[in-house]
């Protein structure tokens, strides 16, 4: 037999909660508060199978229940019960260890459909919910990807480095280039040297992809 605490205020939305609770897990023995403080202390007192938590309570922010929750009862799966769908409810709830997050709106065969996937290992999330999470988390990613690569600061190369870095790139040796520039073959040395000071690199293939970040390939 589950054991099931509800978290909210409104006695009539309490009410339809536990409905809503019974419904997905029969005869499931469900513990009611209106109060964070009352549901601190059945925290203490009570091993609990699920969560349903509002976040808004006379007393506090149901965001205290969840982590009790997941600080004692690592095992318990809090799932937020609200009408708030915005950053600053949805996040700190998500990092205090909710499982879950569903948004009142919703029909009750909706929520009942999204809790019904705790059994299954997933975490209950209304849609706009969960696309919001997806968003954030894409951007993060997006984010850390662009702090991980440094821009390459811009490097200025004169018309003739240019010339030499492009037959570089392609593959020519330092005669072939000098023939191609009329250069001798030490003075294209010296351009190499300083053309890969400049660049930062160390080898011709490094040089070649300078080249065609440089967009030398399309003149």
């Amino acid at each position: 037999m589950k054991q099931i605490l509800l978290l909210e205020d409104l006695p009539e939305i309490r009410a339809w909660l536990k409905t809503l609770a019974l419904q997905v897990f029969p005869q499931a023995r469900i513990s009611e508060s209106a109060r964070v403080h009352d549901a601190l202390e059945l925290v203490k007192a009570v091993r609990f199978d699920v969560a349903l938590i509002d976040l808004g309570l006379p007393d506090g922010s149901g965001v205290k229940v969840v982590e009790a929750l997941h600080e004692s009862q690592p095992d318990a799966q809090s799932v937020v019960v609200t009408i708030h769908d915005d950053d600053e409810h949805l996040f700190p709830a998500l990092q205090a260890g909710a499982f879950g997050y569903l948004l009142k709106e919703q029909s009750r065969e909706q929520l009942a459909e999204q809790l019904h996937r705790i059994s299954q290992g997933e975490p209950p999330l209304s849609p706009s919910i969960a696309r919001r999470v997806i968003n954030y988390f894409t951007a993060q990613a997006k984010a850390k990807a662009q702090e991980a690569v440094p821009l390459m600061p811009h490097v200025q190369l004169t018309d003739r480095e240019n010339d030499v870095l492009l037959r570089v790139a392609k593959g020519f040796t330092l005669p072939e280039i000098g023939q191609q520039l009329n250069l001798s073959r030490h003075t294209i040395a010296d351009y190499v040297k300083q053309i890969y000071r400049k660049l930062n690199v160390s080898s011709r293939a490094e040089a070649a992809l300078e080249a065609q970040r440089l967009g030398l390939f399309r003149k």
